[in-house]
């Protein structure tokens, strides 16, 4: 079982060890501030902004689904704060793929049409807009968070919730329906109309969320995934189905991401050999970065979590799998992500927590960092 990123730190003196460059005008060159780009799209830096649920959409039938100004101000704010990838929250591709019925979708064009108007500013910004395209599966059907996590019954306004088999994320979860094959094709066809309406709303990168758990994932996991058919014995069938769909109605100019549990931490499960197997069929598949997190696919797991705990299964999947690479897990400091880019474990950092703390963090990075980095006109009296 991989443990995580500790042959990338180099720690002297309890601080990241960071060698910078120079031009010839004498200005810092930091790795993390080089432009890098995937396809047709060009991000101004290596800092993409973690998909994280907000759980702030209504729940009403009407609504469901509908981003509001909150993800305006939300994803926005950080476009302005200056990270290079805004990537929204796991986004479900159908109602019953959503965590919580406070969920965002793509699953109807009046979805469509309130994001498009939040990706149009993210990119005024000089932000690229990318969207997480998601299914909860087993997990779906959960009270939002500061409502208690609770999985909802029919009672509470739950629904019925489908996995690979029929046996529920842990005690007390929802009993899933295991989903048939015409169900898989189905689902597959959904991601592919969310990725098309995503095109639509202006979404200039897809991410496929294949991590946490989750419906994909939980396909991907044997200790999840214990089918007797086609999709059992090939548990990847299904991440490639949805790939496959997704990239033949996703432009060829435009990037696809999968972030992908490079680890279940559990014996018998993913481990990042199996991983950067994936990885180079995600490749070929047409695939341009994989997203690497892990864990979430049963519960009771104890990960220990230290600065860049997974940037290490970043660094094998970028090594061995000959793709880019993002890495994630409390990268919170500007010269620890940058030694991870500069050393090569990575191709960009993937931000998550630190930014809901900082939503101006790239721009507080470029300062550490000593990297002359545009502010937004409206800012830059107090660049300085």
């Amino acid at each position: 079982m991989a443990g995580g990123a500790r042959g990338w730190a180099d720690l002297r003196g309890g601080r990241w060890c960071v060698q910078t460059r120079a031009d010839g005008g004498g200005r810092t060159l930091a790795k993390l501030f080089e432009p890098l780009t995937l396809r047709g799209v060009t991000f101004r830096n290596r800092i993409m902004m973690s998909p994280m649920c907000e759980y702030s959409a209504p729940a009403s039938a009407e609504d469901a689904g509908v981003p509001t100004d909150w993800h305006l101000v939300h994803l926005g704010s950080r476009a302005v704060g200056g990270a290079g990838v805004v990537v929204a929250e796991a986004t479900a591709v159908e109602a019953r793929g959503r965590i919580s019925p406070h969920d965002t979708g793509l699953w109807n064009d009046r979805q469509t049409e309130a994001w498009a108007p939040i990706a149009a500013f993210i990119g005024g910004q000089g932000a690229v807009p990318g969207v997480q395209l998601a299914h909860a599966g087993r997990k779906a059907s959960a009270a939002r968070p500061w409502d208690g996590g609770r999985p909802l019954g029919p009672e509470a306004g739950g629904w019925p919730v489908v996995g690979p088999t029929a046996e529920p994320f842990a005690e007390g979860y929802s009993l899933p329906q295991a989903l048939s094959t015409a169900e898989i094709a189905g689902v597959v066809r959904a991601f592919a109309d969310a990725a098309a309406r995503a095109h639509v709303a202006g979404f200039r990168v897809a991410e496929i969320h294949g991590a946490h758990g989750y419906l994909v994932h939980s396909f991907l996991s044997p200790l999840v995934n214990k089918r007797e058919d086609i999709y059992g014995r090939d548990r990847r069938r299904f991440l490639l189905e949805v790939v496959d769909a997704v990239r033949d109605v996703w432009p060829e100019e435009l990037p696809l991401l999968v972030r992908l549990s490079a680890s279940d931490w559990v014996e018998g499960g993913i481990d990042d050999a199996d991983t950067v197997e994936t990885a180079r069929l995600l490749k070929a598949h047409g695939v341009d970065l994989v997203d690497c997190s892990s864990g979430g696919a049963v519960p009771g797991v104890r990960i220990e979590e230290y600065p860049g705990y997974q940037a290490g299964f970043a660094a094998r999947v970028r090594r061995e799998a000959g793709i880019c690479s993002g890495a994630v897990g409390r990268i919170t400091e500007p010269t620890h992500a940058e030694h991870l880019v500069a050393g090569g474990a990575a191709d960009l950092i993937v931000v998550g927590r630190e930014l809901l703390r900082d939503p101006y963090w790239p721009l507080h990075a470029a300062r550490v960092l000593g990297a002359d980095v545009e502010w937004p006109a409206q800012y830059r009296r107090a660049k300085g």
